[in-house]
């Protein structure tokens, strides 16, 4: 239909139009993972304790083994495989350097948005797709939380990875591993070489932590070592001068 108004010639359209939800085109699906394989031996051990249904994993040791990439990766294979129960992976870290982040403006996503930066980057890695950790926040395939917020929620469904945990405190440690409900999996990623606490009364409980760890036949613990570094050859190369170094100096 075709009507004039002041002098201009205006076309109207009376075919309803169909709009299309942008999150339905742009959901991530399982298919959209890559395939990845382990590149050294303590990779493909995480891999195997995986595959066995280990409920409750610590892998532990230097940077730059992949650690918590290799997490990912493992959880949202099996959170995005429609034939297995967990809905969701949740990723939880501490807010070092400040514990102080319920006093920081904004709401909870507001505040924890830069410690996401790592995991958005390992999503880019993984998936042939725009933006996927943005989308799966969006399908609540992805959810990540700060140790502040942990309290007095349970965690049903979920593959839990707990990151950078060398920068917990025994009392977030311990919360943590209180908040697993049913049908659930935990992966904690560290090394006690590299916590950011310093001071007396906030200092890190992981070395306390895997002690427990090892006394609980439902744990399975990896240590990556030197051998296992695959970030870049002078990263390697790096730590392994420095552990000399503190071998030979400390």
């Amino acid at each position: 239909m075709t009507r004039r108004k002041n002098n201009l010639q205006v076309v109207s359209n009376s075919e309803p139009k169909v709009t299309i939800e942008k999150s339905k085109l742009c959901k991530v699906k399982y298919e959209d993972l890559r395939n990845i394989q382990p590149k050294t031996q303590n990779q493909r051990l995480f891999f195997d304790l995986y595959n066995q249904q280990s409920t409750a994993m610590l892998l532990h040791g230097v940077a730059g083994t992949g650690k918590t990439f290799i997490s990912m990766y493992k959880a949202l294979e099996e959170v995005l495989d429609p034939t297995t129960d967990y809905e969701r992976v949740v990723v939880v870290r501490s807010a070092v350097p400040s514990r102080d982040i319920g006093h920081l403006p904004g709401d909870e996503k507001e505040k924890t948005e830069v410690y996401t930066l790592p995991y958005v980057e390992i999503c880019d890695d993984l998936f042939n797709h725009i933006q996927p950790f943005l989308r799966m926040q969006e399908q609540k395939t992805v959810h990540f939380l700060i140790t502040s917020f942990v309290r007095g929620i349970t965690l049903d469904n979920s593959v839990i990875i707990v990151d950078e945990c060398q920068n917990m405190t025994d009392m977030e440690l311990n919360s943590i591993m209180t908040r697993i409900g049913k049908n659930s999996k935990i992966i904690f990623c560290g090394d006690f070489r590299q916590t950011d606490l310093y001071k007396k009364n906030d200092m890190s409980g992981l070395q306390k932590f895997i002690t427990i760890a090892d006394m609980m036949p439902s744990f399975k613990t990896v240590e990556f070592s030197v051998n296992d570094i695959v970030r870049s050859k002078l990263v390697k190369e790096y730590i392994i001068a420095r552990l000399e170094y503190e071998e030979k100096y400390n």
